[in-house]
């Protein structure tokens, strides 16, 4: 596999040159394979600490692209989202309703296909803590969508942001898990016993009405 390490000679703004400098001082590297179009759904594994979203966040700012994610709409409303709305919002935050769940995979996978530019940020496991398998919102966010799935990982081994796998998904869910297996088989979380194995449980399948959001 062929490394694609950015350093600061090879991006062009501020920001993006101060979170490549920022990760370096703690010991961390993005590894970027530019994105194989113009939208997208990617998946974050595994997230198992409350670090995963500082080195996440300063590697999202050294790549340059606007990733979205999706956070319970209550970050966005009351006094956390008066106070830190705004931030949510610029870091590609947009908030979704819990309980107003039906057709909400049909409704993000149109917004994907509008939109100029999308990429569509997920965490599959759903919490930082233990769970016995994914939940499949990704899944079919991507199937729906027509999108590629980019397989991201912040990799606490080898201290890398790494984005370099993207694929098409067949719609037979055990071949593409396979594919996705792979891809992850070598990374290490924070906490690596939080992970959760890859795999999509049938009483998953059933919840996919719900997308995954940032808790």
């Amino acid at each position: 596999m062929t490394d694609h390490f950015l350093t600061t000679s090879s991006v062009s703004t501020p920001l993006q040159k101060f979170s490549v400098r920022a990760l370096a001082l703690i010991g961390w590297r993005v590894n970027f394979k530019p994105l194989p179009g113009p939208r997208g759904v990617i998946i974050v594994y595994p997230h198992t600490s409350n670090w995963d979203f500082i080195i996440g966040l300063l590697g999202k700012w050294a790549i340059g692209v606007r990733f979205r994610w999706l956070g319970k709409d209550s970050l966005f409303k009351g006094l956390t989202g008066a106070l830190l709305g705004w931030f949510f919002r610029a870091t590609g935050g947009e908030p979704i309703e819990r309980s107003a769940s039906t057709g909400a995979i049909a409704r993000l996978a149109a917004r994907i296909k509008a939109a100029d530019q999308y990429w569509l940020v997920l965490a599959p496991e759903g919490t930082r803590k233990y769970r016995d398998s994914w939940r499949s919102g990704f899944y079919h966010i991507a199937l729906t969508a027509g999108v590629p799935l980019g397989m991201a990982t912040l990799d606490y081994r080898t201290k890398q942001v790494r984005l370099v796998h993207y694929a098409m998904l067949t719609g037979d869910l055990d071949t593409d898990l396979d594919h996705i297996r792979q891809a992850y088989q070598e990374c290490r979380g924070f906490r690596h016993e939080c992970a959760a194995p890859i795999r999509i449980t049938a009483t998953k399948q059933a919840e996919a009405k719900q997308p995954e959001y940032q808790e």
